[in-house]
């Protein structure tokens, strides 16, 4: 059987804490930060964990993780 590929967008952005759930960045924080209200970037430091559906999204596109 051939072993099937990770997409690589997906392991740079993913990843998987100790219980198996996924966890993620928050988006729109790279640039053009001056429009951004100073309450939208203040939430979206650090990560978050994704919701069951959207995991769910995404362990198809890692098939080696666990969880």
């Amino acid at each position: 059987m051939p072993k099937l590929k990770t997409k690589s967008g997906a392991k740079k952005r993913f990843l998987r804490t100790a219980s198996g759930k996924i966890k993620a960045s928050f988006g729109f924080k790279r640039h053009n930060l001056r429009k951004r209200a100073t309450k939208m970037k203040r939430k979206a430091r650090g990560t978050f964990v994704l919701t069951k559906g959207d995991a769910a999204h995404v362990k198809g596109y890692m098939p080696y993780l666990r969880g």
